[in-house]
């Protein structure tokens, strides 16, 4: 086990009616605030309605931008950090799912330098300040609420990348899962799949004795492998909504990759596939892990075998274990699939082939490699987004 140094400050406000405490929480960090969402959802269920008069009560005054779209803007963030300045607004309430969470979050580091957030989404130069963030969640996935991380895209050339700091851990995090149950089936599929994606980008290491986080992450994906048909069901199941929620929230807010390494070039190579085309980030993992994993396991068997075993369930056969990790990847594509999602390029809607340009953006032409586990240069992401195909 490697070295390591944990805390996550995140509050966590979990429960039915959670949202209500929105403005009590708010108001004890600052009182002008910019309130921040995506679509029409949040009004037509009436969960802004509850918000706003949470914020009032508590005598919080805020400034609205909505407008977040699945894989967040570069140029509504630009708009939300020039009303922060303008208004002095003090905090970014994010009301929704991990797009506007980490609109959020890019904006609060924006709020509070000269030049362009931008920058830092380049690796040029890191944060050193950020206002504070709060948020409500309404779609169990992506966990940027209790993260130190967030993804934006840049429209001109259609870049999607990340920043990591933990400047940008939210003060508070609302977690109600009655708030999961009007979501469409679609958006249930890619909250698994992002967060299954989340817990076996750390799963597949290199350093030795982790057995006990081992044991954790192989809990938390079965948990999901086990309630999303559940929700998928009955989409009004408070006690599997509630599992699925939490699984989401801890698989990434960093508890689980203490003293391990993770890969994360799954997630580097998807962010090109949803950049270009737009698809959602949960249906985009789907395709490019089994990809992923029939390029790396033998890197690895016995891991590969390990999660074979004790996650899918598949029978250790000690003379053919490639057999068993092959059987592994078709159940998880088995289970990808029952969802609702497709796991190649094709099942996506996506026919035409800009491989090279995909692997040559992924790898700044190929100046930088990708993942830990195994280290891809690009010829091998060029070979793992042959084989989505």
């Amino acid at each position: 086990m490697d070295d390591f140094e944990f805390r996550n400050p995140t509050k966590i406000l979990f429960g039915r009616g959670a949202e209500a405490k929105v403005g009590v929480e708010t108001a004890a960090i600052a009182k002008k605030i910019l309130l921040h969402f995506g679509g029409g959802s949040i009004k037509a269920s009436g969960l802004f309605d509850r918000v706003v008069a949470s914020l009032r009560e508590a005598g919080v005054e805020f400034v609205e931008l909505g407008g977040v779209k699945p894989n967040p803007r570069l140029a509504l963030v630009h708009e939300g950090v020039k009303l922060c300045k303008r208004h002095k607004l003090g905090l970014i309430l994010a009301v929704g799912g991990g797009s506007v969470i980490d609109s959020a979050k890019a904006i609060a580091m924006g709020a509070v330098i000269e030049g362009d957030v931008w920058d830092f989404y380049l690796g040029k130069g890191q944060p050193k300040a950020a206002l504070p963030v709060g948020t409500v969640l309404t779609i169990p996935a992506a966990g940027s609420e209790a993260s130190t991380g967030t993804v934006i895209t840049k429209e001109e050339g259609w870049l999607k990348r990340s920043v990591n700091t933990e400047l940008i851990y939210p003060r508070f995090s609302i977690l109600n899962p009655e708030l999961a149950f009007t979501l469409p089936p679609f958006q249930v599929a890619c909250g698994a799949t992002d967060i299954m994606s989340h817990l076996m980008e750390r799963y597949f290491t290199n350093v030795k004795n982790v057995s006990f986080t081992d044991r954790l992450l192989e809990a938390t994906m079965k948990t999901i492998i086990a309630k999303a048909p559940q929700v998928m069901k009955n989409r009004h199941d408070y006690d599997a909504w509630s599992e699925f929620m939490w699984a989401g929230t801890i698989a990434h807010n960093n508890l689980l990759n203490t003293g391990r390494i993770g890969d994360w070039g799954s997630h580097d190579i998807e962010h090109e596939i949803s950049g270009i085309y737009d698809v959602a980030h949960g249906a985009g993992l789907a395709v490019v892990f089994p990809a992923w994993m029939k390029f790396v396991h033998s890197h690895d068997l016995d891991r590969f075998v390990q999660w074979a075993v004790r996650v899918w369930n598949v029978e250790l056969d000690v003379f053919n274990r490639e057999a068993v990790v092959k059987e592994g990847i078709a159940r998880m594509e088995a289970f990808f699939r029952s969802l609702g999602l497709g796991t190649t390029m094709a099942g996506l809607g996506i026919k035409d082939d800009r491989v090279d340009e995909m692997a040559t953006k992924c790898t700044d032409g190929d100046t930088r490699s990708v993942g830990n586990f195994v280290r891809l240069d690009r010829a091998a992401v060029k070979r793992v987004l042959e084989l989505a195909y």
